[in-house]
């Protein structure tokens, strides 16, 4: 886009000293403790907005964050699924490291849980003095386990537990804290409470009653995650009959339509049938757009702006569900595979960050990051220590533009499904090690990012001694877990 400028990038190998060193008890919060609201979209991919690219879905709100602050064109996820990623989130830990590795369920609901050992960005902030709170959806643990979030540093949860559950824009409930929260008309058959409204609402609600003290809002939005259902308003009707559309007629997970519909035989994994899944898509997108604009208009309107950073990003690529394809919308703009892929595609996602008088506006940054770095950029920003045995850097010189960033020497992932799947940046190098369980299919590909972004041509063959060290890079940096064990066919 025209209004970003790129920044430069010094480097040194130098971890920075805390941004501010007094302790938090002498801190005047207006100027050393910022808010933080952290915004996560869910299968938002790298070029569904307009500030990435996107032409036939408007963005205007998230685009003026873009324009009024800074832009990553480098950034990736902690995964490309959603448990897996928001835990890398929330530990600093990559995925060969942090503890939930796969999507993995739990009964009665929810997935499994996040251990006591475990020491999220939540407790970080808290011990710090920030009040924190976390509305959408969770995956990481049910009510009353280890994993709730209320047991990983969070003071108020409003939302959706289970990821599962969050499949239905329309549920029976919500929790609130360990409280069953119950949402007017909805019983599986009729829809009348759209969740993300209320959950929305929530948000606006803990802006209000902490803005005298430091707040850490963590927002993880359902908002665009199949199923693709939204209520009857203008945001829909500015789409209805803008695009060529191909019914879906539901289901997943080999649901039948009457499995996928809203009535007596609901199966709530599945995605409800869809006359207009392109309409309704971009309906969605609009509305986390509005939602994002009234973040930013709650926070002007209670004069805390210029104490607040606000961060907005995605769990992993766009997804393939619901009656659309990436493709409908370049989703995923040049790049190459969408959600479940180590490709680009599944795991480059936008990131913005905005905060008035610090972060200089309509600017870009190349700088290779991932949501591992979170964790020790909030700690700096809140003028705290970054935890000990953590895979991530800060990026805050680079967000303020100032000297002696940091960089990684490489990144790693890795994906429980699908044959089990590894990848490693290493510079402009990008290596893939596909079919992992089975040694007689394994593949390693290679690509040169800086030639060939779109990851069409392999070049493994002519470069063996990089492949070498990619592989030996992924053998190092995965550490076994008993429960998320890297071996055998899944």
């Amino acid at each position: 886009m025209k209004y970003f400028n790129k920044i430069s990038l010094p480097v040194t190998v130098i971890i920075l000293p805390a941004l501010f060193s007094c302790s938090p008890q002498e801190k005047n919060h207006e100027e050393t403790q910022p808010n933080i609201i952290y915004i996560l979209a869910d299968d938002l991919g790298y070029g569904d907005l307009g500030a990435y690219g996107q032409q036939l879905i408007e963005t205007p709100n998230i685009d003026k964050l873009a324009a009024e602050g800074i832009r990553f064109i480098n950034h990736y996820s902690g995964s490309t699924v959603s448990a897996p990623s928001r835990s890398v989130l929330m530990t600093g830990q990559h995925s060969g490291h942090t503890p939930i590795r796969d999507n993995k369920e739990f009964k009665p609901e929810g997935q499994h849980p996040m251990n006591a050992e475990a020491f999220t960005v939540a407790e970080m902030l808290k011990e710090a003095g920030y009040t924190t709170g976390a509305f959408g959806k969770w995956g990481l643990g049910f009510v009353g386990t280890e994993g709730d979030p209320n047991n990983q540093g969070f003071d108020e949860f409003f939302g959706y537990n289970c990821q599962r559950v969050a499949h239905r824009y329309y549920p029976t409930y919500l929790w609130h804290n360990s409280e069953k929260v119950e949402l007017p008309g909805n019983d599986w058959t009729n829809t009348v409470t759209y969740a993300p409204d209320v959950i929305h609402e929530k948000v606006l609600e803990f802006i209000e009653t902490n803005k005298d003290d430091p707040f850490f809002l963590y927002y993880p939005n359902v908002i665009p995650h199949a199923e693709l259902i939204a209520p009857d308003d203008e945001l829909m009707e500015k789409y209805l009959g803008k695009f060529e559309e191909t019914a879906f007629t539901g289901g997943n997970f080999k649901a039948k339509i009457e499995e996928a519909s809203y009535g007596p035989d609901l199966n709530i994994a599945a995605y409800c049938p869809q006359e207009n899944p392109k309409a309704v898509f971009a309906a969605m997108v609009g509305r986390l757009d509005k939602q994002v604009g009234e973040v930013i208009a709650k926070v002007k309107e209670l004069g805390i702006e210029d104490n607040t950073i606000i961060i907005f990003t995605s769990d992993n690529g766009p997804h393939k569900e619901g009656g659309i394809h990436p493709e409908d919308f370049n989703s995923n703009g040049e790049l190459r595979g969408a959600k479940r892929d180590l490709y680009e595609g599944g795991i480059r996602v936008p990131m913005i960050a905005r905060w008035p008088g610090k972060i200089e506006a309509g600017t870009e940054t190349e700088l290779i990051s991932a949501f591992w770095d979170v964790m020790p950029s909030l700690a700096e920003l809140a003028g705290i220590e970054s935890p000990e045995n953590i895979d991530g850097i800060s990026f805050v010189p680079t967000l303020l533009n100032t000297e002696n960033q940091e960089i990684h020497g490489q990144l790693y992932w890795e994906f429980h499904a699908q044959g089990g799947k590894q990848a490693v940046r290493k510079g402009n190098w990008k290596a893939i090690r596909l079919n992992y369980y089975d040694k007689k299919k394994t593949k390693v590909e290679l690509y040169d990012l800086e030639k060939d972004p779109t990851e069409t041509n392999d070049v493994a063959t002519e470069f063996p001694e990089i492949v070498k060290e990619m592989v030996n890079i992924m053998d190092e940096e995965h550490s076994h877990n008993e429960v998320f064990p890297f071996t055998g066919v899944k």
